[in-house]
């Protein structure tokens, strides 16, 4: 069988780090562990691993510390991960099922990576990442911050999932990166058009709406970002815009959206929600069905399953009832138990229509 390692950077990961190895080490030939500073426990616990652990000078460059731990690779394939992702029992079992058929002319497999669940475990946040790449084909991490792995070949899309757990420490807004860029702009340095989106991004995280927008609008004059960065910047622009009180500017870049793919589910929503608010009814029906036409499908790029699920039927409950169309309010209300019974809206309604006799 083909063999794989595991290659990860890790920095003050005590709290995630065993979690993170007891889901794969298994599944995987070796573990290679490169270490960017820590002061607390995380290497002693690697060592319980693995014995390949090595220190790295932190250089505010992501993609070089993992270029180094992806040189310390000897096996077919590299697998990459986080401190805080962990391979589920059921994607563990995929992933094995997955590489006892796997040839080697394959170059590349995809995973989703699920970054928020409910309490039900189900998917909040999810969107694929290219997980386990073949060594002889020297693929390179490339940015310094949120970098990406450039990739090509024969691309395996699997059904596997990597679940990113939340410690303590991921609930503190750090300002790592947003230093990392602000040095950038300091000392002059170009930034990128994905360097532009990303720093907005920080930005707009640390409440500096008004600089967020001023970047967001320069990554879209470049017109050379990746479609689905543009389509996020379009909705995080909308999001500065309602937070600082400009609904018409909410407005003109949830539809502003729209000139680089075709209407995606949440924005749909989002539109639906702003024409429901003003109690334009029909109007809200429209776009939530809009949404929906991505029912049961994959999308490109990130994905809110709530979007092309039980939410866009609770608000079609709304909005038919409204109107006085109770017959079609009850049947999306139906629609939105198959998906999430127990949230509170969907409890709402299933007593009001209880109370109905409906």
């Amino acid at each position: 069988m083909l063999s794989i390692s595991l290659c990860m950077i890790v920095k003050d990961e005590e709290e995630v780090l065993a979690g993170c190895l007891e889901s794969v080490q298994n599944l995987v030939d070796e573990i290679i562990i490169v270490d960017t500073g820590s002061t607390d426990k995380t290497k002693e616990i690697a060592s319980r691993f693995t014995s390949s652990i090595y220190d790295f000078e932190w250089v505010n460059d992501f993609s070089a510390a993992r270029n180094y731990s992806f040189s310390k690779a000897t096996c077919d394939y590299i697998m990459w991960l986080d401190a805080d992702d962990v391979l589920l029992p059921k994607d563990q079992a995929a992933l094995r099922d997955l590489w006892s058929g796997i040839g080697d002319d394959v170059d590349v497999v995809s995973m989703y990576y699920h970054t928020a669940l409910d309490e039900a475990g189900r998917p909040l946040f999810l969107y694929r990442r290219n997980r386990i790449v073949k060594r002889s084909k020297n693929f390179r991490w490339r940015g310094a911050v949120h970098e990406y792995l450039e990739f090509g070949g024969n691309i395996v899309a699997s059904e596997i999932a990597v679940t990113h757990r939340k410690s303590e420490k991921s609930h503190i807004l750090s300002d790592r990166n947003l230093r990392i860029y602000e040095s950038y702009v300091a000392s002059g340095r170009e930034l990128t058009p994905r360097d532009m989106f990303y720093y907005a991004n920080e930005l707009k995280d640390h409440g500096k709406l008004e600089k967020a927008k001023s970047y967001y609008m320069d990554f879209l004059r470049s017109k050379q970002g990746w479609v689905e960065d543009n389509i996020r910047a379009c909705q995080y622009l909308a999001d500065c815009c309602k937070a600082t009180g400009d609904t018409e500017a909410y407005r003109m870049h949830l539809f502003r959206s729209f000139q680089y793919d075709r209407p995606r589910p949440e924005f749909c929503c989002f539109i639906g929600d702003f024409f429901t608010e003003e109690e334009n009814y029909d109007a809200g029906v429209y776009w939530y069905r809009q949404a929906l036409d991505y029912e049961g499908k994959e999308l490109p790029g990130f994905s809110v399953p709530a979007y092309t699920t039980w939410y866009p039927y609770v608000q079609l409950t709304l909005c038919y009832s409204r109107l006085g169309l109770m017959e079609q309010a009850k049947a999306a209300h139906s629609q939105a138990v198959t998906y999430h019974p127990d949230h509170p809206s969907v409890q709402h309604n299933a007593a009001f229509f209880e109370k109905l006799r409906l």
